[in-house]
């Protein structure tokens, strides 16, 4: 009997490759290539013949027919819910990835859980823990009585047939590398067998019409592992976030298809599982109540949502012939611009001096808004001149030194003067919001002139 064609799969990019190689051609990663071989068809699978294949053609329609917005099932954790753009839509398969010990299987089996106690009939399927811990810290966070159904098991056949069976409303998968199906001779958390689940758990979804989240791994770069085909073949990729050392958990939405992307959920790790956090502004504020210099509160959008954040820098002078730079939640290259146009534009020297940048909270800010309240805490430490403390500062700077508008000033004002802020130092363009006296800025360097001589006035 001829033997069955062997396949070369990279285990870091999923490319397939007839002869094994020492590199990888698509990706350059040496000694990934694995030899994969397709089980047989079982027996009674016969190929489609010539004569009924292709045989009911395309179905085709219009774009004026009405579709009806999809429905969405609330889970009850009003962050989850606003993330996926409302609540789960049936059918749809999630994915959620994190770094390991982040809290994802704890922020699903809340999500679950309640949602068990809303009257959906759901699942979690765990393939890392045995059900006796499961239910462990379920009982710590609180939630022993919700009417959940679990399960431990890694075979793919199984879970499926499990599935299948119950018809479940909401399903969990926890993760997504642990599964292994049976037709694939290849190891557990391979790119073969991460790409066959995922495909048949999509599969799963579409028919039955059940809402999948599946736990995703993430590699030693940030990067949600196995095949990248994983993150197009489901409907929203959700990254779940958090630095160590910190207490809070950002939940981001990447990618959805049925809701916006760049939203986010905040949560709170504690002794009981997490807490919703429904006003982050006040937790990436400073609590002593007081302004040093070098500090800035800076009024950003993310998603759809006004948070407030507060950038931290120290400018000192330099002990070796390199001066440092450090940057910790925002773009290193991004600071390396601002330094650059404070020096040429405004004629603040810091080329010889250590310059240290922090996002307060362990927060990322990746908004282009974010350049002048890095600037103002820049100067404000190298001047040695607080801002006021009623104060926000946004707006994004060119390379000739303009403050540009930025979208959605009056939301960032409004977010501003509900946590009791009074003023902002901002594009002269949001003057026009009224909501609060606003120190408008056309140049870069009018607003490093009033900080210097802290005309607030």
């Amino acid at each position: 009997m001829a033997r069955d064609a062997a396949l070369y799969v990279c285990q870091t990019c999923g490319a397939v490759q007839a002869k094994w190689a020492g590199q990888c051609p698509a990706c350059g990663a040496w000694n990934t290539l694995v030899e994969e071989v397709s089980a047989p068809r079982p027996p009674g699978a016969l190929a489609p013949s010539k004569a009924t294949r292709g045989r009911q053609g395309l179905a085709f329609e219009t774009l004026d027919v009405e579709t009806p917005t999809p429905p969405r099932l609330v889970t009850g954790v009003a962050e989850f819910d606003r993330v996926c753009g409302g609540g789960v839509v049936p059918g749809s398969v999630l994915l959620v990835a994190g770094d390991p010990g982040v809290g994802k299987s704890t922020l699903l089996l809340q999500v679950t859980s309640h949602a068990s106690l809303r009257g959906v009939k759901t699942a979690y399927v765990s393939g890392e823990e045995a059900i006796e811990q499961v239910r462990a810290r379920a009982q710590r966070m609180g939630l022993a009585e919700a009417p959940l159904l679990l399960a431990a098991e890694t075979s793919l056949r199984e879970v499926i047939d499990g599935l299948k069976r119950e018809r479940f409303e909401l399903v969990v998968i926890d993760s997504l590398q642990t599964m292994w199906s049976d037709q694939m001779e290849a190891a557990p958390g391979s790119v073969t067998q991460v790409r066959a689940a995922a495909g048949e758990l999509v599969r799963l979804a579409k028919k039955t019409k059940a809402a999948v989240i599946l736990v995703g791994h993430v590699t030693k770069d940030g990067q949600i592992a196995g095949p990248r085909v994983v993150e197009h073949m489901v409907d929203a990729v959700l990254s779940f976030e958090g630095e160590r050392g910190y207490p809070f958990r950002i939940l981001r939405g990447t990618k959805n298809r049925f809701g916006a992307t760049d939203e986010i959920g905040v949560f709170e790790m504690g002794d009981q599982g997490l807490r919703e956090v429904a006003n982050p502004s006040a937790l990436f504020l400073n609590e002593s109540g007081s302004r040093a210099a070098g500090a800035a509160v800076f009024a950003g959008i993310e998603g759809s949502r006004p948070v407030l954040v507060e950038f931290q820098a120290l400018v000192a002078p330099s002990a070796y012939g390199t001066p440092r730079r450090a940057v910790v939640g925002w773009d290193n290259g991004r600071l390396a611009m601002v330094l650059a146009v404070l020096e040429a534009r405004c004629g603040l020297c810091l080329g010889d001096r250590d310059v240290y940048l922090n996002v307060a909270g362990g927060m990322r800010i990746t908004e282009p808004a974010a350049d002048l309240a890095a600037a103002a805490a820049l100067a404000s430490s190298a001047l040695d001149q607080p801002l006021p403390q009623d104060c926000v500062v946004f707006g994004e700077i060119s390379l000739s030194g303009d403050v540009r508008t930025v979208g959605r000033a009056e939301s960032r004002l409004k977010e501003a003067a509900k946590l009791g802020f009074s003023s902002a130092l901002a594009p002269r363009s949001a003057e026009e919001a009224g909501v609060m006296r606003v120190f408008g800025a056309s140049r870069l360097s009018e607003a490093m002139s009033r900080i210097e001589r802290a005309d607030w006035s």
